[in-house]
Parts: structure tokens; C-alpha cells; sequence
């Protein structure tokens, strides 16, 4: 076989074939892979819409659903510690959605709070704490809200106290202990009053250290709260993680005997007034 014969039979081998378009393949599948891969430029580009859009889900959530709040007083103890963080279901923000024994963050209805939050603004620490404001971990100093937990709703008759030193709605006695704060009684003043439609009794679960509505039944409005200064109802302790749990209502509150039987004082009456509003407390 002459050399020019072997050269054309070698080059018709099928291994050569086959390792020739191999390689043509492989060059290619690299091509394609290096034409196809992200660029780390397109991702730096991306997260300020990333951020944009963050910011926008944060604003509707907390503006429409819910919002973090943080827990400047004792009022609540020891269901809410000192500096706790509380979730807030703004969806149950009306008279028709808020049911007795709920734990409610609310607005100053007017003279509940005696002054603002002394903070310390301004600077790199005021922008850290307006961000930590926003997000709920931090008290602010213009937003005048209030945590209590709800004891009568529009139409009850709420009175304290019976032969027992209970508290009592509709004549019926509450069992407190699984709330009250260890060593309180249900309250260390007496009033009897009817709760408008459309407005609130709230007290605070650590009695001898809440300025609730036993403080202002001297007010305009009887030490009530109308159910629109409501922002929600707290359901979730989410800070710190060790205590985190999800607030149940209180069995006592979970008896079809609370039921109103009369209609209550019509909206804007002022309520029948109890005793003398307690000693000034510390905490809201």
C-alpha cells in the first residue's frame, strides 16, 4: 500500500471522526455556557430594585396588615415584659373584630400618655433608630400608642368588684389568674360602669401599675376608648425568641354568659362613673 493510500484510509477511520467532532463539541457547549452565564455586573443592577421593592412590601404590610411594636412600659406584666417586641393584626382593628380578653395596641385617645418619650434624636444614632422604629424595635417618639388588654366591649356592664374582689361583666364573674400579674389584685379601686357602643374598657394585666382606664374615669370620655383609636390586636410575641408565643384568649373570657343583656349607653354618652381614679402610675 503506498504512504498516499495509508494517509487516505487513516483519514476515514471512524475514532478520528468521532474524536474530531468530540472536540468541536465540547469547544462549542463551552462557548455557549460562557455566552449564557450571568454577568456579575447584571446583579449589582438588580439590587437597588431588589431593596426598592422590599421597602415597598414592608410599607403595605405594616401600613394594611401588620406591624411590629415595642414595649416601652410594665403595664402588662408579666404577660409583656420590659422591651419586648409584639406582632399587631391590623385587620381586626374595628369594634366588630375586637373581642374581650384580646391584648390591643391603641392610640392615645387624649391624656393617657402624661408626655412623650424622651429620645435621643438626631444623627447616624437617629437614622439607626428611625429605621429600628420602622421595623418595630424601637419606641417612637411621636407616635403616642398604648398596649391594655380589652375587659368589656360596647354594651357591657363591667363592675369591680363582687364579694370574691372579682371583676365582673354582665354579673359574671372573670377569673383573672392566668393573666393578672403574681401578687395584684383585679383592681384596688372600685367602679361600675357601662360600656358605650363602639368604645372600650381596657385595663393593664400588672393592675397596680397601669394607668388605665380606672385612672381616667374622670375624663370626657369616662376612661373609655373608642374602638377606632384601635390599630390591632396583638397575637404573636415575637421578641425576645425564648418567650415567643402566639396570645390566646384568656378561657375566662370564653363563656357565652359574658354576653351583654342590654344594649349599653348609646355611642358618645358618657358611662356612669365609678370611684375615684387610683394612685398616678409610672408606666402607660
Amino acid at each position: 500500500m503506498t504512504e498516499d493510500a495509508r494517509q487516505n484510509r487513516g483519514s476515514t477511520w471512524p475514532w478520528r471522526r468521532r474524536g474530531g467532532r468530540g472536540r468541536h463539541a465540547r469547544a462549542e457547549a463551552a462557548a455557549a455556557s460562557t455566552a449564557t452565564a450571568p454577568k456579575p455586573a447584571s446583579f449589582w443592577r438588580e439590587v437597588p430594585v431588589i431593596i426598592v421593592l422590599a421597602i415597598v412590601f414592608s410599607v403595605l404590610i405594616k401600613t394594611f396588615l401588620a406591624q411590629a411594636f415595642y414595649i416601652p412600659s410594665i403595664s402588662m406584666e408579666n404577660t409583656l415584659l420590659l422591651n419586648d417586641r409584639v406582632v399587631v393584626n391590623k385587620l381586626t382593628d374595628d369594634a366588630g373584630s375586637i373581642e374581650r380578653g384580646d391584648v390591643v395596641v391603641f392610640r392615645d385617645p387624649g391624656g393617657w400618655l402624661d408626655e412623650p418619650l424622651a429620645l435621643d434624636p438626631g444623627g447616624a444614632r437617629g437614622a439607626v433608630r428611625d429605621i429600628l422604629v420602622f421595623l418595630g424595635l424601637a419606641p417612637s417618639a411621636d407616635e403616642e400608642d398604648l398596649i391594655k388588654r380589652v375587659i368589656g366591649i360596647g354594651g357591657d356592664h363591667v363592675v369591680c368588684c363582687d364579694a370574691q374582689g372579682r371583676i365582673t361583666v354582665n354579673d359574671s364573674a372573670l377569673d383573672e389568674r392566668d393573666y393578672l400579674f403574681p401578687g395584684d389584685v383585679p383592681s384596688e379601686d372600685t367602679f361600675d360602669v357601662t360600656v358605650p357602643q363602639g368604645s372600650l374598657w381596657l385595663l393593664g394585666d400588672h393592675r397596680s401599675r397601669s394607668a388605665d382606664a380606672r385612672r381616667h374615669q374622670d375624663d370626657e370620655r369616662g376612661g373609655m376608648v373608642p374602638a377606632d383609636r384601635v390599630i390591632g390586636r396583638a397575637f404573636v410575641l415575637v421578641w425576645p425568641l425564648k418567650r415567643a408565643t402566639v396570645f390566646d384568649t384568656p378561657a375566662t373570657f370564653d363563656r357565652p354568659s359574658l354576653d351583654a343583656r342590654g344594649q349599653g349607653a348609646p355611642a358618645g354618652q358618657e358611662a356612669p362613673a365609678g370611684q375615684d381614679a387610683p394612685a398616678a402610675s409610672t408606666a402607660p
